[in-house]
C-alpha cells in the first residue's frame, strides 16, 4: 500500500514537472518568436524609438545687439553669461574618480587630494569654491529628485571654464544666457537709453524704440543625451547657429553728453533749480548731439525704465522764446519790417484784457528788432494788431509746436496747442509771447534751429544708423526738411536775436564767437493750479554768423528767475566747449546791425 502511494505521488510529481516544462518551453518559444519577429521585422522601428527617446533639441540663445554713440563708443551691449544648474539624481549617484597620474582628464581632486566623499557632499566640496558659495548651503541645494535645480545665475565665462575643469558633466550643467551692460554708470543718458525686461526685450527709451533692430535670432542644436543628460559625442543631427541682434548708432556724442550733463548739474546746484534740461542740436542736419536732464537714473535701472528723458516728455510754456515765432510770422507775412517804429508803454489793454512788461518803464521808442531785444510783451501785442488768429496758430504749428518731432521716442510729447477757434480773449494775445501753449525742450530747440538754418526746419534725429540681425538697414527716416520762412526773413531774425543776446554779454558770452539767442521766463502752475512756479530758459545759435549748433537750457524754479541770467551762462559754457571740441572757426566782426531804437 505504501509502495502504491509512493508510486502515485511520484507520478503526480512527474506529471506536474512535465506540465511546467511544457509551459516553460512554450514561453521560451514565444519569447524566441517575439525576439525573432522584432529582430527581423521591428528592429528598425524599435531602434528609432530608442533614439527618439534619447534625442533632445536644445535652444541656442542669441545676444541682443549693441548701441553705440556717433563715434562708436559702446553704450549698451549684451555679454555672455551662464545659468548653472544641477541634476539632483545624477548628483546622488556621483562617485568621484581618484587621480592616479594618467587620468587627469576625468579624475576629481581638491588641492591635489582625493575628495573622500560621494554624492551631494562630494559635488558641493568640488563646486562651492568655484561658485563662491557656502559648501553646506550648496550641498542642501544638491539633494533631491529634480533633474533641474538652478544653483547660480549670471555666471561669467571664466567661472564656467573653471567648472568645466571639475569634470562634472551630466551632474552640473549650464544654460547660456546674457546680461545687458551699459557704459552709463552715472546716469548720463539713462532716461534716453531706457532698459530691457527680464526676457531681454526693450521696454523703455532707445532700447524699446529700436527693439526690432536689436533682437537676435535664437538657434538650436539636436543631439542624443546619455543617462545623466550629457550630450553623446557624434550624435548631433541638426544645428542652427544663433544670430546676434544688429547695431544701433546714435547721433549722441558721448563726450559732449558728459560735458552738457555736468554743466547742467552744476547750474542746478548753483541756481537752486528743481531740475534742468539741456539739448544740443546740429543746425544743418537736425542731429541731436546731446540731450540731458538733471535726473541721474542709470541706464537699465528701474528708474530709467519708468522715467524717460524730460527733454522729450516734459512740456512747459516757453515764455518769451515764443516771441521768435511771432516775429517770424510778422516778417514773413509782410506785416512789418525789422526797422518799423513803435512807441511802447509799460502796459496796454486789448478787448478788456491788460498786458504788461516784466518791469515798469516809461514810453520806449523801439523798432520791431528793439521789441524783441527788450522782450516786450506790450510791444509784441501792439505789433500784432493785424496778425490774424489763424496766422498766429499756423506759424506756431509750422515751427513744430503741437507736432511730432519725428523721433518716435517712447513717451514723447507733442506739446499742447488748442485750435485758435477755442482761444479766449486773453489767450489770443498771450500766445504771441509764448503763453497759452506748451512745448518740449526739443521742439523749442528746433524753432531756433529752423531760423539758424536759413528758414528750413529739419527733422530731428537721434538714430544715426541701425541694422537688424539680418543686416538690413533699419535706420528710421527723419521728417523731411520743410521751409517755414524765407532765407531773408531768417537772416533778419538772426540779426535781431544777436542784438537780444548782446544784453547778456557779461554773463553769457563766448570769447571770439557771436551768439544769436533768446531768453524766456514763464510762470508755471503747481499741483494746486496756482502760478507759483517759473521756468527760465535760454536758446542760442552759435556762432551767429555761421550757425553750427543750437543750445537750449531750461531751468525750473531757479533763483534769479529770468532765463537770460540763470540759463544764459550755462548755454555759454556749453557753447564754448562745442566751439573748442569741434574746432569751429572764430566769428567775423558784426556789421550793420539792425537798429533797435529810434
Amino acid at each position: 500500500m505504501n509502495r502504491k502511494a509512493q508510486r502515485s505521488q511520484g507520478d503526480i510529481f512527474r506529471r506536474r514537472a512535465l506540465v511546467i516544462g511544457i509551459v516553460l518551453a512554450l514561453l521560451a518559444s514565444a519569447c524566441i518568436a517575439r525576439l525573432s519577429y522584432i529582430q527581423l521585422f521591428s528592429a528598425e522601428s524599435m531602434a528609432q524609438a530608442a533614439t527618439a527617446s534619447r534625442t533632445v533639441t536644445k535652444p541656442l540663445q542669441s545676444q541682443r545687439g549693441t548701441i553705440v554713440d556717433t563715434n562708436g563708443v559702446v553704450l549698451a551691449q549684451s555679454v555672455e553669461r551662464y545659468t548653472v544648474y544641477a541634476d539632483q539624481k545624477a548628483v546622488a549617484d556621483f562617485k568621484p574618480v581618484d587621480c592616479k597620474g594618467d587620468n587627469q582628464s576625468v579624475c576629481h581632486s581638491i588641492d591635489g587630494k582625493n575628495v573622500n566623499a560621494e554624492g551631494a557632499a562630494a559635488v558641493a566640496k568640488l563646486l562651492a569654491p568655484v561658485l563662491g558659495m557656502n559648501t553646506m548651503e550648496l550641498g542642501g541645494k544638491l539633494v533631491g529628485e529634480s533633474r533641474y535645480v538652478v544653483l547660480k545665475k549670471n555666471v561669467v565665462p571664466a567661472v564656467k571654464r573653471s567648472i568645466d575643469k571639475l569634470h562634472l558633466s551630466g551632474v552640473i550643467n549650464y544654460e547660456l544666457t546674457s546680461k545687458r551692460e551699459y557704459s552709463d554708470k552715472d546716469g548720463l543718458l539713462g532716461g534716453v537709453l531706457g532698459g530691457v525686461d527680464d526676457s531681454g526685450a526693450g521696454v523703455a527709451g532707445i532700447e524699446k524704440m529700436t527693439n526690432a533692430s536689436l533682437v537676435g535670432k535664437d538657434g538650436s542644436v539636436r543631439y542624443q543625451r546619455g543617462a545623466n543628460g550629457q550630450e553623446i559625442p557624434g550624435t548631433r543631427t541638426e544645428s542652427e547657429q544663433p544670430v546676434d541682434g544688429g547695431k544701433v548708432k546714435l547721433t549722441i556724442d558721448w563726450d559732449t553728453q558728459w560735458y552738457v550733463k555736468k554743466a547742467l548739474q552744476d547750474a542746478k546746484k548753483k541756481t537752486g533749480a528743481d531740475w534742468g534740461i539741456a539739448v544740443v542740436e546740429e543746425v544743418k542736419s537736425g542731429k541731436i548731439r546731446a540731450i540731458a536732464d538733471t535726473d541721474t537714473y542709470a541706464a537699465g535701472s528701474d528708474g530709467a525704465k519708468m522715467n524717460a528723458s524730460k527733454a522729450v516728455t516734459t512740456v512747459f510754456e516757453p515764455g518769451s522764446t515764443g516771441k521768435l515765432i511771432t516775429a517770424a510770422g510778422l516778417l514773413q507775412e509782410g506785416l512789418h519790417k525789422p526797422t518799423d517804429k513803435f512807441q511802447v508803454p509799460y502796459q496796454t489793454e486789448v478787448n478788456g484784457q491788460t498786458y504788461h512788461d516784466s518791469h515798469e518803464h516809461g514810453l520806449q521808442n523801439l523798432t520791431l528788432a528793439g521789441i524783441l531785444k527788450e522782450s516786450s510783451n506790450v510791444g509784441t501785442v501792439m505789433a500784432s494788431k493785424n496778425y490774424t488768429l489763424k496766422q498766429r496758430y499756423d506759424y506756431i504749428t509750422k515751427f513744430g509746436i503741437g507736432q511730432s518731432t519725428g523721433l518716435n521716442f517712447p513717451g514723447e510729447s507733442r506739446g499742447q496747442l488748442a485750435p485758435y477757434q477755442s482761444w479766449d480773449l486773453r489767450t489770443r494775445n498771450t500766445v504771441l509771447f509764448g503763453q497759452g501753449y506748451s512745448a518740449s525742450a526739443l521742439q523749442m530747440t528746433n524753432v531756433v534751429a529752423t531760423i539758424a538754418n536759413k528758414g528750413v526746419r529739419c527733422g530731428q534725429s537721434i538714430i544715426e544708423s541701425s541694422t537688424d540681425a539680418d543686416g538690413n538697414d533699419t535706420t528710421p527716416s527723419a521728417n523731411q526738411p520743410v521751409r517755414v520762412i524765407d532765407e531773408s526773413v531768417a537772416g533778419e531774425l538772426m540779426d535781431m536775436m544777436e542784438s537780444m543776446a548782446s544784453q547778456y554779454k557779461n554773463v553769457a558770452s563766448i570769447k571770439g564767437y557771436r551768439i544769436a539767442g533768446k531768453s524766456g521766463t514763464a510762470q508755471v502752475a503747481d499741483s494746486s493750479g496756482a502760478l507759483n512756479n517759473h521756468i527760465g530758459d535760454f536758446i542760442a545759435a552759435i556762432p551767429a554768423d555761421n550757425p553750427r549748433y543750437v543750445v537750449t537750457v531750461v531751468l525750473m524754479n531757479p533763483d534769479g528767475i529770468y532765463g537770460g541770467i540763470t540759463a544764459g551762462p550755462v548755454v555759454a559754457t556749453i557753447g564754448e566747449f562745442l566751439m573748442q571740441k569741434y574746432e569751429v572757426p572764430a566769428s567775423s566782426a558784426r556789421k550793420n546791425a539792425i537798429p533797435t531804437e529810434w
